[in-house]
């Protein structure tokens, strides 16, 4: 890689945590962050299928390492970032990318599958935002990436309570943006269009997926390795110096089709 490139998008000798990276899609993006030279710590519930990220990591030449959270839970994201801050010294990146999905119709929706989906989905980015975001205020600066949805944007059938949460998820991140940003501290949000998740299983059927297809002028679903390109943009202290509060929508188009 040129070392212009590597100055832009490079992220060696930085640590990167990933709350949610045991998932598909949380993977995918520990991997790119280590590809790209950064320490990526793989932070969820699963330490079976953290620890399989982590080797799968480091057989392509990475560094990370696994660490048990509770996303919705402020006393377990406390011991994630000492954890970390313990073993590495500090945090450069967060990522909070822990999430639920659920296709309850409306009037079935009840109060403890709301309560989930919103202390999963919100109050989790929320948590790693105050917490981590006191330590690279403390640290001199950082970068946290949020993860939103096409829902962020206008409203999607048959998953009310995740627009509803990953709508305020958006929110969440330009309100924070603005705080932090006098302290050096940069929070954006990533926007996935339609990508094959565990969180989607129930809700990709064959009829939803060929709507959703009809509605995507790239006319198909994401693959979890093209979010790479714009994580490492809004994470980047270099090539995003100057983006804070904003929202990248990697979704084939869907958020641009009308008819």
């Amino acid at each position: 890689m040129p070392s212009y490139l590597e100055n832009m998008f490079g992220f060696d000798g930085r640590v990167a945590v990933v709350i949610g990276g045991t998932g598909v899609l949380g993977g995918e993006l520990c991997n790119g962050l280590a590809q790209a030279g950064a320490t990526v710590v793989v932070a969820g519930r699963s330490a079976e299928r953290g620890n399989e990220r982590v080797a799968h990591i480091e057989k392509a030449g990475g560094k990370a390492s696994f660490a048990e959270v509770d996303a919705g839970d402020r006393d377990s994201v406390k011991v994630l970032l000492a954890t970390v801050v313990e073993r590495y010294g500090r945090v450069d990146s967060l990522v909070n990318c822990a999430g639920v999905n659920s296709p309850t119709p409306y009037f079935e929706i009840s109060d403890e599958e709301f309560d989930k989906i919103i202390r999963t989905n919100l109050f989790a980015t929320h948590l790693g935002c105050q917490v981590f975001g006191k330590h690279m205020i403390a640290n001199g600066g950082g970068s946290i990436l949020n993860i939103g949805s096409v829902t962020s944007h206008r409203p999607l059938s048959r998953v009310f309570v995740y627009s509803a949460s990953k709508a305020a998820v958006l929110n969440l991140t330009q309100n924070v943006a603005r705080e932090f940003a006098p302290h050096g501290v940069r929070v954006n949000c990533l926007c996935p269009g339609f990508f094959p998740a565990e969180q989607n299983r129930k809700i990709l059927d064959p009829t939803r997926v060929e709507a959703i297809l009809r509605h995507t002028p790239m006319g198909r679903l994401g693959d979890a390795p093209e979010l790479m390109g714009a994580t490492l943009l809004l994470l980047s202290p270099v090539a995003a110096s100057f983006i804070t509060g904003e929202a990248i929508y990697v979704d084939g188009g869907f958020t641009a089709m009308t008819i």
